[in-house]
Parts: structure tokens; C-alpha cells; sequence
């Protein structure tokens, strides 16, 4: 892993537990939970159950947020997903994660957030310019803002997710003192039955486990944390928790004043609630907390992300002054400035939207694949003495969460199967970017190279150590062979590709004489012919 120099000015450690708790919140409420009840409410326009798919929604960001809690105890340090994907398995996995987190998932997810900005803001100051360009204007000032230190953005961030805070507050109040709730029949509609049911509750969680999504983006700034190891997991706690309560508040409000059926047929509820409530002042409040919503969100992500990016130029697997810190700021201006322009291209760009529902599938497969981390961790730590957080109910609440993650990634491949793949093949565009950074990692035969990074994640697994470059005894050329723990089977001292052609030769002979037994065996009496 590559490190910076001793005189290199590091991370400053400036963001505390209010902080903690604001950013965590901030990456999960954008402007999502002021559309998405419609969308939830079109799959199921039964009230009880589309309350039901939030609270499952609410209880699966908390079981997250449980687990990543006790990861980001036991690892501490910058780039939090990707620094337990790559010390968990390989840091092949982690640059995936990272790469796909830059070039789609991240900056994607911040241009269409950052056009939705520009729409509300437009409106209600009756300015008449380009929606990318305000878009843009945006995001270039949360750019320099970030730049200025971690202290400046925390503080930015924080006093826009108090607003956000606000806002809600203020729709779930007056859509519950000055609304009367909608008159609704006693027969409510039916879901289905079996299969049909089934999937309809899994096409209604995509929009609500999109909504409950970026809580695990506070893991990034874990290197800026005052205390890193009490305060990322009293911040993901709380702020999940508060999440979920602003969400269920919401949905209730909307499913009171609209009914189920009234809300899958509102385009805008958050909108309607609002205008029922106070008329068109109420219809422009809930505009500016939209607005408000949208740049705490792209504050947040300008704020988190770019530390995964930082992480990787430090470990040698991306652009080296990606990894340079700015001495006076402190900050990692580089990779700020790196997302910062990737988002304002996607932003002018505009059609990149498909290309960010190919990515929804893959951000659940590494959910899953992260929170698999605490098993191999827990292995191989192990006998050692820990005060730190422990997640409540391991290994059964992260066996759930795990399954919940890639169930969900199966429903999306068995509804949206080309969807899916595409999104797969984004992904595996980022194994020849790797192989640039680490070439020594390829060299060989093919076979070779699949089967030392296959040996080596799992070596990691188990908490053995790679040992350094010895000569095959086998084919003597030299090679990084793992312990002789891992490899007894096969000899003392022998590659990877010597290990597997002498297990091929010994299930080949071993199938030959068993040919040759049969062969010469007489047939049992039930099968011989008369």
C-alpha cells in the first residue's frame, strides 16, 4: 500500500458527533421521500401495507447501519466501505467499489439531484435559465466550499440538514393539524395473492430502499473524525433511526390527507399535502424544502465521497495527486475537485439517467458484499480483547441484512434482467483500470492471474499473510506463493498453476482407474441379460 510522505500534511480530524449524525442523515434525505410515497403507493394502494413497506425499509437501513456501526469500529480509518472491501477481501473489490462510486453511482446520482435543484430554485425565484447550467452553478460552489477544509463542509452541511429537518417537520405538522383526513371505503384494495403479492411488494421496495439509501456514505470521512471509533457509530444509530421517523411521518401524513389510491394517482404529495394545508404559500414552502433538501444532499456527497478517491491514490490504485492533501485546508482538493467536475459533466450531459438505473442493482450487490466484511473480521480478530461496538444479534441480523440485499438485486434481475447486466458489465470495465495501477498482479497466463488474485482474497479471508517471492520447487520460477497452511496439499514451495495441474493429474487418474475397475468388474445378476 502506497503512503504518503512523512512531511505530508495529513486529514484534519475536525468533525464531531453532531456532525457525524447530520452527515449520515444528510446522505439518505434528498428529494426522494418528497416523490417516492407515489411510487411505493402505484405498486400497493393498500394504506397498511405501503406503511408496511417502509417500516421493512426502515428496519433494513437500521440492520446497516447495526453493521457497518461495528465495522466502522474495527476499521477506523479513511474511505470506510472501501477500506473494509479491500482489507476484507482484495483491494481489487475495493477499487470496483470506487471505481463504479465515481464514474456513475455518485456523481450520477448527485447530477440528477442537482437538476432537480435547479428546477425548484428556478421556479421560485422566476429565473428562466438552463436547468443544467443552475444545476452546475451549484455544484462548482459546494466545490469550493469543500476545498476550504472539512470543517467549513461539516458546518455547511449540518446547518442545511437542520433545514431539511425543518421542512419535513413543518409537512408532517401541517398535514396533520390542517388537513381532515380523506374519507376512505372499507374495503380496502387487494395486493394479490402468492407470487403476484410477492412481487409486488418487491417492485414497492425499490423506490423505498432507494429512498433509505447514502447513510453508508458517513463511513468515507471516518479519517476526519474527532473520534472515529464511538462517534461513526453513535452517528449512524441516530441518524438512521431519526430517518426512519421523518419517513414513517411523511407517508402517514400523505396516506391520511391523500388515501392510498388518491396517492398513487398524486404526482407531487409532499405538494398536495402542503397546498391543502395552506394554499399556494404552502404549495411554495414545500418548494424551497425541496430546494433546500437537494443542496444539503450534493453538500453532503461533495463532502464524503471524494475520500474514497483519496483512499485509493494512497493505496496506489489511481492518480497520485488524487492523493495530495492541501496544507493549509487540509482537505483532499484534488479528489474534490475530481468529482466535482465529473458531476457537473454528467449534469450538462443529461443522459445518464438509464445508465444510473443499471447501477441500482449493482450498489445492493456490494451492501451485501460490505456487511459480509464483519463475518471475516470477527474471524480474524478473533481472541483479541475489543471495547468497540458490536452489532446486536451477529451472525443472524447480518445474515438478514445480507440476504435482504441480494434478494433484492434477484428481483431486480428477474424484472429488469437486461437492466442488470449492463450494469454488471459497467462494473467489470473497471478490472483493465486496476490492471494499470497494479500490473505485477496480471503477469502470467491468464489462469495464473485469475488464480493468484483468487488465492490471495482468499488467504485474506482467513487471516493468513501473503509470504514474499520464493522459487516453485515445481516449475522454479518465482512466484508469490501464500503459506504452506493454504497450499499443504500440494508440496512444499509450488505456484499456483503447478498446485492446480497436479490436483487436474490426480482427479484424472484417479477417474481412470475407476473407469478401468468398472470395465473389468462383472455387471451385478439384476442387469445381465438372460
Amino acid at each position: 500500500m502506497a503512503s504518503p510522505p512523512a512531511h505530508a500534511p495529513g486529514l484534519s480530524r475536525r468533525i464531531g458527533p453532531f456532525d457525524a449524525t447530520m452527515i449520515v442523515m444528510g446522505g439518505i434525505v434528498g428529494s426522494g421521500i418528497f416523490a417516492n410515497p407515489r411510487e411505493v403507493a402505484v405498486e400497493l394502494p393498500s394504506a397498511p401495507w405501503l406503511l408496511a413497506a417502509w417500516i421493512a425499509g426502515g428496519v433494513m437501513a437500521l440492520l446497516g447501519a447495526l453493521i457497518y456501526a461495528e465495522l466502522a469500529a474495527r476499521r477506523p480509518g479513511v474511505g470506510g466501505q472501501y477500506a473494509y472491501l479491500r482489507d476484507a477481501y482484495h483491494p481489487l473489490a475495493a477499487f470496483l467499489y470506487g471505481w463504479v462510486l465515481l464514474l456513475v453511482v455518485q456523481t450520477g446520482g448527485m447530477a440528477a439531484v442537482a437538476l432537480i435543484f435547479a428546477r425548484y430554485t428556478g421556479r421560485l425565484l422566476g429565473v428562466a435559465s438552463p436547468e443544467p447550467l443552475l444545476g452546475m452553478a451549484a455544484l462548482l460552489v459546494l466545490t469550493a466550499v469543500n476545498c476550504l477544509g472539512v470543517a467549513m463542509g461539516s458546518r455547511v452541511q449540518s446547518a442545511l440538514m437542520v433545514l431539511k429537518i425543518a421542512a419535513i417537520a413543518a409537512l408532517i405538522v401541517c398535514g396533520w393539524l390542517l388537513v381532515p383526513p380523506v374519507a376512505t371505503s372499507s374495503a380496502a384494495p387487494a395486493l394479490g395473492h402468492g407470487v403476484q403479492a410477492v412481487f409486488a411488494f418487491g417492485a414497492a421496495m425499490a423506490p423505498v430502499l432507494f429512498a433509505y439509501g447514502g447513510w453508508q456514505t458517513a463511513s468515507f470521512v471516518s479519517g476526519e473524525l474527532r473520534d472515529p471509533r464511538r462517534d461513526l457509530p453513535r452517528g449512524l444509530l441516530l441518524g438512521v433511526s431519526g430517518v426512519i421517523v421523518l419517513y414513517l411521518g411523511v407517508n402517514w401524513v400523505c396516506v391520511r390527507a391523500l388515501g392510498g389510491p388518491g396517492l398513487a394517482q398524486t404526482l407531487a404529495p409532499a405538494s398536495a399535502v402542503m397546498e391543502r394545508a395552506l394554499g399556494a404559500t404552502g404549495a411554495r414552502l414545500i418548494a424551497a424544502g425541496i430546494a433546500v433538501s437537494t443542496l444539503g444532499f450534493l453538500s453532503q456527497s461533495m463532502l464524503t465521497a471524494p475520500r474514497v478517491y483519496y483512499a485509493m491514490a494512497t493505496d496506489g490504485v489511481f492518480f497520485e495527486r488524487i492523493g495530495r492533501i492541501h496544507p493549509r485546508t487540509r482537505a483532499p482538493v484534488f479528489a474534490i475537485a475530481l468529482q466535482g467536475a465529473f458531476a457537473m459533466l454528467l449534469t450538462a450531459w443529461g443522459q445518464y439517467r438509464q445508465i444510473l438505473d443499471y447501477m441500482i442493482a449493482v450498489d445492493f450487490v456490494f451492501f451485501g458484499l460490505t456487511a459480509t466484511c464483519l463475518f471475516v473480521f470477527r474471524r480474524r480478530d478473533r481472541g483479541e480483547a475489543g471495547d468497540g461496538f458490536r452489532t446486536p444479534g451477529h451472525p443472524w441480523t447480518t445474515a438478514v441484512f445480507v440476504a435482504g440485499c441480494w434478494l433484492f438485486v434477484a428481483n431486480l434481475v428477474a424484472q429488469r434482467p437486461r437492466d442488470t447486466l449492463l450494469g454488471m458489465a459497467i462494473l467489470l470495465t473497471g478490472v483493465p483500470a486496476y490492471a494499470l495501477w497494479r500490473p505485477h498482479e496480471f503477469k502470467g497466463t491468464g489462469p495464473q492471474a485469475f488464480f493468484d488474485i483468487s488465492a490471495r482474497a482468499a488467504a485474506t479471508c482467513s487471516g493468513e499473510r501473503l509470504a514474499k517471492a520464493v522459487s516453485c520447487s515445481a516449475c522454479t520460477r518465482s512466484q508469490s506463493t501464500l503459506p504452506l497452511t493454504v497450499y499443504s496439499w500440494s508440496g512444499p514451495n509450488v505456484c499456483l498453476t503447478c498446485a492446480a495441474t497436479a490436483s487436474a493429474r490426480r482427479w484424472l487418474r484417479s477417474w481412470l482407474s475407476l473407469r478401468r475397475a468398472l470395465s473389468s468388474a462383472p455387471a451385478p445378476a439384476h442387469l445381465r441379460l438372460a
